[in-house]
């Protein structure tokens, strides 16, 4: 239930870097906040951010915090709002609306004394039908009909457009079934304390529904042995990153040769999925294993991980002893988090998985001006001017490759605000008082929506991103940038403030999504959004050349100590960050020069040169615990934050020209240190 169906090649900014509460000072920028004590051209995360991240530590119900969640903050208050009046006010409500419905929801999860009451009774029918079964085949049914029900178990299985031929969406089956991050938790050194603290988790969990202590450790130990088998059999994030490792079309009958003891005809009639021609089966390496331990893992063991599963899912829907657990161990071993998050915001959570778009329709009417919306889009416009310029000018590729490069830039679709059309919800049906069959409803609801596009053309109105995400993403398959309403506001965006602001801000945004168009993935994908190669193979290795040093240059950035970046993981986000930072600087420059008299002028002793630089680094300040640090090296595509800051500027000499940098400062990246790509 807690885990959620996502979509491959959806790349987004990733800016989930928390702050405070952050209201733009006059001017959109107060310089009072920079460091004089730093050195600009040595350490300019410190010089923009030192003084805010030591006046701003982590508040205990956070891992991180930064400028990023000032947004968030805000968006949640504006969200909280919104949801505590449709509450107030479902009684009264339209019946049927979505207005009524998220009242109910909200409502529900606010309900702590029927919730407490229930305890785990509402998985007590799941629980029986585990401890019930007695074969593979059982086993298998279980896997199936529990995925009819919109809960993943073992693997992973969505809709998306076909690589090949992106104008349809098919069935997608991945790897999945684990309870730690990635498969190098369950053999790596360096996670055996958290696969200690995972097994005693395990047992915690199968205790709280009456399982004996004795019988508990012993089946945690049995769960354990069989994720690890899963593990080993499974990519790890970089390799995830290869759309060749996505991408593995068979026909129904060439699955069930990879797997002979699971049907997948019965598997898609079960989900009333429509394959008839044919699926990805996308690791197959896999689902080999997952096959082979349908035939070689007793009834008994299959039974320990199905029930842990089940409880673990559920657990932050049911009463307060599961609600612990889960936080003790995936928020504070895992990322260090001191202190649960309130009810409100765990409950807004709820409601943002179940029936997202439709509280972003509320939220959009209350939060986003069409003045606002024009004042992007201009801001897109130009930045797609800049890239193509930018594209025009590259000295290391032909021509031919440059032709294909310049009709993916035409193809561009940017989505900005909110859809152009809202989701229907009239099929959902949520109950008063009822928070855990309300949140299965919406999870069977969801899922089914996602199921009925399997087998029909892709509708490219979709958002993949609700209006209320402080976030930005691009879809390869669609070749779409799409902005949400919550990003659109400082210091991202403020119609108020100087150009520089807005081009250091959302300009750089804007051309980071544009970027990852031309990504060491995205690249991959024509202008229709297929996995063709556009390439001349000269090119190619030129353009492998860049991206390994930039790589490298990640690679050398130390994270916490003794443990580094790793600049292949997040080698995507990286070139969105570079390609993106100038054009949006090409950009600042094209609209400086149709107004001279403000391209000289100096707001608080800054240049607007200096000040969108400023911005820019302004944008990744961030405080993050150890702990979730640890987790987002080895998961994260994002490098961190104050990486992020100085890596694409230190290798544009605009940057050094700035601020009067020399030759050997840390922020000039010279010779075959600086890298230039798009």
């Amino acid at each position: 239930m807690k885990n959620r169906m996502v979509k491959p090649l959806a790349l987004a900014v990733g800016m989930a870097f928390c702050s405070g509460v952050w209201a733009a000072p006059s001017g959109g920028f107060d310089i009072k906040e920079l460091d004089s004590a730093k050195d600009v051209c040595n350490d300019f995360n410190g010089f923009v951010n030192a003084k805010w991240l030591a006046a701003n530590p982590i508040p205990a119900d956070r891992t991180r915090w930064g400028s990023f969640d000032a947004l968030r903050e805000a968006s949640l208050n504006a969200q909280h709002a919104i949801v505590e009046k449709a509450a107030k006010d479902a009684a009264q409500a339209t019946p049927g609306s979505i207005e009524q419905k998220i009242g109910y929801l909200y409502a529900s999860g606010m309900d702590e004394a029927a919730i407490e009451k229930a305890g785990f009774e509402p998985i007590k029918p799941e629980l029986a039908r585990i401890a019930g079964l007695k074969n593979s085949s059982d086993i298998a049914a279980y896997i199936r009909d529990s995925y009819a029900q919109g809960n993943p178990v073992a693997f992973r299985f969505y809709g998306n457009p076909d690589f090949k031929d992106s104008s349809k969406q098919i069935a997608y089956a991945g790897q999945g079934g684990l309870g730690l991050p990635t498969a190098d938790y369950y053999s790596k050194p360096d996670f055996e304390k958290i696969r200690t603290a995972y097994v005693a988790h395990i047992a915690r969990t199968l205790e709280l529904t009456g399982v004996s202590s004795d019988d508990a450790q012993k089946q945690a130990k049995v769960v354990m042995a069989l994720e690890t088998r899963l593990a080993a059999a499974s990519l790890v994030p970089t390799e995830l990153r290869q759309p060749e490792n996505r991408y593995h079309y068979v026909s129904i009958a060439d699955a069930d040769k990879v797997t002979p003891h699971f049907d997948w005809a019965a598997f898609f009639k079960a989900q009333n999925a429509d394959v008839a021609s044919g699926f990805s089966l996308s690791q197959p390496k896999f689902f080999a294993e997952f096959d082979k331990m349908l035939g070689d893992v007793s009834v008994a063991d299959w039974q320990a991980y199905l029930r842990f599963h089940a409880i673990d899912n559920a657990a932050p829907y049911l009463s307060t002893p599961f609600q612990q657990e889960d936080f003790a161990f995936n928020a504070q071993t895992l990322n260090g988090q001191k202190e649960m998050k309130s009810r409100w915001k765990r409950t807004l959570d709820t409601v943002e998985g179940g029936m997202g778009m439709a509280l972003g329709q509320l939220y959009v009417a209350q939060t986003f001006s069409p003045e606002s919306k024009q004042r992007a889009q201009e801001l897109v416009n130009n930045l797609r001017a800049a890239y193509k310029a930018r594209i025009e000018k590259l000295e290391w590729m032909s021509d031919a490759t440059k032709q294909k490069a310049l009709e993916k830039w035409a193809t561009f679709t940017p989505k900005i605000g909110y859809p152009d059309k809202w989701r229907d919800w009239s099929g959902l049906q949520i109950q008063q008082g009822n928070y855990f069959a309300n949140v299965e409803a919406a999870e069977k609801f969801n899922y089914d929506y996602m199921v009925a596009k399997i087998g029909k053309p892709v509708d490219r109105t979709e958002w993949g991103m609700t209006p209320q995400t402080v976030n930005a993403y691009y879809n390869a398959q669609k070749n779409e940038i799409v902005f949400p309403a919550a990003i659109l506001q400082p210091p991202f965006f403020d119609a108020k403030v100087d150009d520089a602001l807005n081009y250091g801000g959302i300009g750089a945004v804007i051309g980071h999504e544009m970027g990852h168009g031309y990504d060491d993935q995205g690249s991959k994908f024509d202008a229709q959004g297929n996995n063709v190669n556009w390439w001349t193979d000269a090119d190619r290795a030129a353009f492998n050349e860049r991206t390994d040093r930039l790589a490298a240059q990640f690679d050398s950035y130390e994270a916490l100590p003794g443990k580094f970046v790793n600049g292949k993981l997040t080698m995507g986000e990286n070139i969105g960050d570079l390609g993106g930072l100038n054009a949006s600087y090409d950009a600042l420059q094209m609209a400086l020069a149709k107004n001279p008299a403000e391209a000289k002028k100096k707001i608080d002793g800054y240049t607007q040169e200096q000040r969108f630089f400023l911005n820019w680094g302004r944008v990744w300040r961030g405080n993050i615990r150890p702990e979730a640090q640890l987790t987002l090296l080895n998961t994260d595509p994002h490098a961190p934050s104050q990486f992020r800051a100085i890596g694409a500027p230190s290798n544009m000499p605009a940057f050094a020209q700035a601020f009067q940098c020399k030759a050997g400062d840390k922020m000039v990246r010279s010779g075959d240190k600086q890298v230039k790509i798009w």
